[in-house]
């Protein structure tokens, strides 16, 4: 840790089964523990193995650090490192990915939907495509 230590602290492969509290209490004989949270899935919500804790000053962090990394805990073997500073996020619009250029239709097969108007939502009147004219 340098010199402008970082007081929070990532820990890594957690046991799947470990909650906050026992996280808190696993680093709490190294100092005031501010915070501990491990993530978890947000459609699970189980834990994904890691978390992060805050100890309340740079020492309690280095004596942390010092006292657990590549401690056995529950058969795994303990990674407690400086918190990088998170990165920021993009907006929420990604997803979808899709097929790019999606292939035309003439007549028959496409069984689904109906009606539902134009790509702009309106149902307005479309001049005659060429073969109709």
């Amino acid at each position: 840790m340098n010199q402008a230590a970082n007081k929070k602290l990532y820990v890594g492969s957690l046991p799947y089964s470990i909650t906050e509290d026992e996280l808190r209490e696993l680093f709490s004989p190294f100092g005031t523990v501010e915070s501990a949270r491990i993530i978890t899935d947000k459609f699970t919500g189980q834990s994904k193995g890691f978390g992060f804790v805050e100890m309340a000053s740079n020492e309690d962090a280095l004596k942390a650090i010092e006292g657990l990394k590549n401690k056995q805990l529950n058969g795994r073997t303990l990674i407690v490192n400086e918190a990088r500073p998170q990165e920021p996020r993009t907006g929420g619009a990604g997803g979808g990915g899709g097929a790019g250029r999606r292939e035309r239709s003439f007549g028959g097969g496409n069984a689904g939907g109906g009606g539902g108007g134009d790509r702009w939502g309106e149902d307005r009147p479309r001049r005659p495509r060429r073969d109709q004219m």
